[in-house]
């Protein structure tokens, strides 16, 4: 009997728990992607905007594609261990300058030099080159493998003290508790995140597909292309 009793408890509290009104409902998957888009968005631009500190104007006028990752969580830098989610897009040929539509990435991995520390880090990575964004819009793609990644110099006028930009395919930033220095990614693999694609563009879509096509971006990334298309070279 009292058996029973703790049995009926037990049932009654779960279910209380349940419809509790300040129960933590997990967001469905397509709310954290979006929210993630404006993470991302948000995380370029207060990189962009810091006059002494950003990534220099003429590496991004430069690069074919970006990728943004926000929020790395400390917690998880272990070897082979998912720990970012973010977006790359790359600049689309079909609409001149302007960026493509952002495709969803995972990374994974990497090696001691990416464990900086903080309770979050945002990555930003730059690929200088035809032959990069190839490789990075491959289903997997480890950096230091397939292609060469650098860290990224800081500043407005860094690139003038450096040869970085000459040498290296994807050059690579990181943000932790308001520190933004070049960071080394050395191991770390990028694959497309084909799920979060398929619940922001409502059908499955390869990252090659959504940034080589004219496709429209969802809804949740206006902010990003906002951002995006703001620090693009103009048109002479």
């Amino acid at each position: 009997m009292s058996k029973q009793r703790s049995l009926l408890a037990t049932t009654a509290v779960l279910s209380i728990a349940a419809i509790s009104p300040f129960a933590v409902t997990p967001l469905p998957a397509d709310e954290k992607d979006v929210e993630r888009l404006s993470d991302a968005a948000t995380v370029f631009s207060e990189i962009m905007d810091a006059p002494d500190k950003g990534i220099p104007q003429d590496l991004l006028d430069k690069a074919h594609c970006i990728v943004i990752v926000p929020g790395l969580k400390k917690g998880a830098f272990i070897v082979g261990a998912k720990y970012g989610k973010g977006f790359v897009s790359c600049r689309n040929q079909k609409a001149g300058r302007n960026w493509s539509s952002p495709g969803a990435i995972r990374v994974e991995g990497g090696s001691v030099g990416f464990q900086i520390g903080g309770s979050e880090t945002d990555v930003v990575l730059l690929v200088m080159n035809k032959g990069g964004a190839d490789r990075l819009l491959s289903s997997q793609f480890t950096l230091g493998g397939e292609g060469d990644v650098a860290a990224g110099p800081v500043g407005r006028n860094a690139t003038a003290q450096t040869d970085a930009k000459f040498t290296a395919k994807i050059l690579s930033w990181s943000r932790t508790r308001g520190i933004f220095a070049g960071v080394s990614l050395q191991g770390a693999t990028l694959r497309q995140d084909e799920e979060a694609n398929r619940d922001l563009y409502g059908r499955k879509i390869s990252n090659r597909q959504i940034v080589d096509s004219s496709i429209k971006p969802p809804a949740g990334a206006a902010k990003l292309m906002s951002q995006l298309n703001r620090y693009s070279p103009r048109e002479k």
